[in-house]
Order: structure tokens, then sequence, then C-alpha cells
């Protein structure tokens, strides 16, 4: 049975589940949960930055690419992970991703030096590759298009929540017992939910035209047909290059805002991880409720979503700027950024259900690693590692009050891809869909 849209909407040409409500259900519930370890394994380091300097006498720039090497791996080698999803098993792979990720965050509690604790760390963005993209296709695709913003927004919240808890566990755990052994209490849970995950029904592999399936035969194949796609879908560049704008932006937060409450407002490494916890906590709540809210506004002009993401971006970077560059260290400057954590993950659940929108369905999880390759390279990557070498250069301080101005950038792009959005959701508005079996 067909659902339609209300408030006049264009419906959907599948506006309905693609299996049966309940295992769509479990599918996001299992996908939600290796989300949040992937980030609660991913962001743990964060808090450690104390200890790690300390011990080791690192440099800020040594800190942030701890956190940034995970994302370029994940760039580089997400788009080869998510093509083989797409023509194989996406729920086999994400297993095998998962398992891959959680082995080698335990490896990092036996290591001694930079060189392995970045070995290790690089290992764990390997296993993270194409598990964003491979997920985001599932669950946008076994839903109904109704629900597809708020539900990715909710799937990437729990990189938010992950976030948080990555940085509180790491705190406590540290305090009691050693910033090393953090990494084996977070690692192992991936495990289990890795092999929990073989219940997860996944959706048959579409047939490509085809002119499709022979272009994306072989990897070279793909990423010549990846570049022609960018070049012909306007929509998609712009709001890759949007979306990674914006993290740049919020990767910094999450990444030196436990430093800074460190170093600025004296607080305790666990204490300024439990505070910084708070604004990325805010931050999930934002990415929820704002995939929710565009959602509910742009029901008769789905392209205004893209207007509406520039306004956020816009609102981000000035919230920011006036805590970092107008506003003393202290409670008022605390409040700020919480309100900034707000908004600043505005983007997140929405840009991935419009690359979903103007994708061939047969290639999802690869266009969505297109999406992925731009937010971990350009986005997620730069972020830890800018403020890192420019704090080196002009202070903490300076560097946190230059980021917000990514913000804008992001801006601008959105307001871009709003112009071709129509005519790219057309092109693949007619594609049929079926559940696997």
């Amino acid at each position: 049975m067909s659902m339609t849209l209300d408030m006049g909407a264009r419906p959907g040409p599948q506006d309905d589940y693609l299996i049966g409500k309940r295992q769509a259900w479990f599918a996001f519930a299992m996908t939600f949960a290796l989300m949040l370890f992937d980030y609660i394994d991913r962001q743990v380091i964060v808090s450690l930055f104390p200890h790690i300097k300390s011990e080791w006498n690192l440099s800020d720039k040594q800190l942030g690419a701890l956190v940034s090497i995970i994302s370029i791996v994940v760039a580089v080698g997400g788009i080869p992970v998510a093509l083989l999803a797409d023509r194989m098993s996406r729920v086999k792979s994400i297993v095998v991703m998962a398992g891959v990720w959680s082995m080698a965050t335990v490896s990092c509690m036996f290591t001694t030096n930079f060189a392995q604790l970045f070995t290790a760390r690089a290992v764990v963005g390997a296993g993270e590759t194409g598990y964003g993209s491979v997920g985001a296709a599932l669950i946008a695709t076994l839903f109904p298009m109704r629900l597809r913003s708020m539900l990715l927004g909710a799937f990437f919240a729990a990189a938010s929540l992950g976030s948080v808890l990555g940085v509180v566990l790491g705190g406590i755990i540290a305090a009691k017992w050693g910033w090393k052994a953090a990494f084996g209490v977070v690692g192992v849970p991936g495990l289990v939910l890795a092999l929990l995950y073989l219940f997860v029904r996944d959706y048959k592999t579409v047939d490509l035209t085809p002119k499709l399936d022979k272009v994306t035969g072989s990897l070279g194949g793909t990423l010549k047909h990846i570049f022609v796609t960018l070049a012909r879908t306007r929509t998609l560049l712009f709001v890759c290059i949007g979306a990674a704008m914006q993290l740049v932006v919020v990767s910094a937060v999450w990444s030196w805002l436990p430093s800074y409450l460190n170093r600025f407002l004296g607080m305790t490494p666990e204490v300024a991880a439990t505070q910084s916890a708070l604004v990325v906590l805010v931050g999930a709540l934002g990415c929820i409720v704002w995939g929710f809210v565009v959602d509910r506004l742009t029901l008769r002009q789905p392209r205004n979503k893209l207007l509406a993401l520039s306004v956020l971006c816009v609102i981000t970077m000035c919230i920011f700027l006036v805590a970092f560059a107008g506003t003393a260290p202290g409670p008022a400057q605390f409040k700020l950024v919480l309100l900034g954590g707000f908004f600043m993950t505005c983007t997140v659940g929405v840009v991935s259900g419009v690359v979903i929108e103007v994708i061939h369905p047969g290639v999802r999880s690869t266009g969505s690693a297109v999406l992925s390759l731009f937010q971990n390279l350009f986005g997620l990557a730069v972020g830890p590692f800018l403020v890192g070498v420019l704090s080196d250069q002009w202070g903490l301080q300076h560097a946190m009050a230059v980021v917000p101005c990514f913000s804008l950038l992001a801006a601008f792009a959105f307001v871009h891809s709003a112009r071709s959005y129509d005519a790219d959701v057309d092109r693949v508005s007619n594609v049929k869909l079926a559940v696997a079996t």
C-alpha cells in the first residue's frame, strides 16, 4: 500500500516500507547501534589528548593527526567498499567492517609510541570505511521517503551520541585505569553487534541499465563514472561541498573543545571531557530536530530544504564567531558554544537524504560514498588537523575563532545546489525496488 505526502507534496514512487515495518525498524536499530560504537571508537581518543600529550610529549599537530587519519582512510576507501556492497551484500559488508574497526580499537591499548598508535588508528579508519554510506543507503531504501531525512538525521545523530560516550568514557576510564585501557573497554561491544547484524534484512541489488552496468564493472570505470556524474549532477556536487565545509566546523569543535576548556577555563581533563560531551549531545539532538523541521517545512517544495540549510549554516557561523572571537572564556562563552552545537549538525541527515534522492537506486551506497569522501577528506579530516596547525602557530584561541568561517562556504554551496535539485530528482524517480530474498 502506498501512502502519499500531505500538504500537497508530490509523493515519491515508493513511499512505503520496502520490508515489514518491524524488520525495517530492527534494521534501523542495529545500524544505529553500530554507528554509535563507530564514533565511540573514533572519538574516545579526544578526551585522552592531555594524557597522551603529557606522556609522549606530542605537538597539537600530532594530536590532531590521530583524529584526522581515520577520516582520510575512510575517504580513500569509501567508494571501493560501497561499490562492492552495492553489487554484493550491504549486510555482510557491514559485518566485516564492524569487526575490523572494533579489533583495531582494542589494539590501540597495546601501542607504545606515536607511530604505533597512528598506525592502529589508520586501521580503525580502514574498518569504518564505507559504513556510513552503506548504512545510510540501507535505511533510506527500507523506509518510506516521508521518513527519510528524519531517520537519516537520527542515524547520523548516533555519531554525535557516540562521540559523547567516547569522550565521557575516555575521561572516566583514563582517570581510573589509565588512558590505554579506554581503547579496550570501548572496542569489544562492536564485535558483538557485528555478529547480531547478520539477522538484518537487505534489499535486493537493483539491476542497472546496460550503460551503468558497464561503466561500474571496474573501479576505474566507477571512478570515471563518478566524476562524470558529479559534473552532470550539480546537486550532488554542491551538496557534497557544502556538507564537507560544515563538517570542518563540527569536527574542529568536537576534537578540540576538551583541550580548549582544559587550557582556558582551567578544567581538569575529566571535567573538560564531560562538559564537551554536553555540546556533542546537544549536537545529536540538533541533528534529529533539524532533520524533522526541514522535512516538515519543505514538503511542498523539497528543494527548499537546501535553502533552509544555508540559513542554518550562517546562524552557526555567527554564534561561534561571537563565542570564540567576541566573548571572554567563561560560563557565558560556554552557553554560546552549546547553542552553536545545536545548530552545527543541521546538515547531516538532510544532505544524506538529498544524495539518495538524486542517485540511481542501484548505486545508492556508492553515491553515499561520494558524499562520505567529501565529508571525510575535505571536512572531518581538515577540522582537527587545521586547528592543530593553527594552534601551534597562533594559539588555540585564535584557531577556534577562524574555523567557523567555513560555515559560510557551506551556505553558498547549498544555495547553488537548490537550483538543480528538481531536475536531478526527476531523472531517477521511476526506478523500482524490491526486498532481497
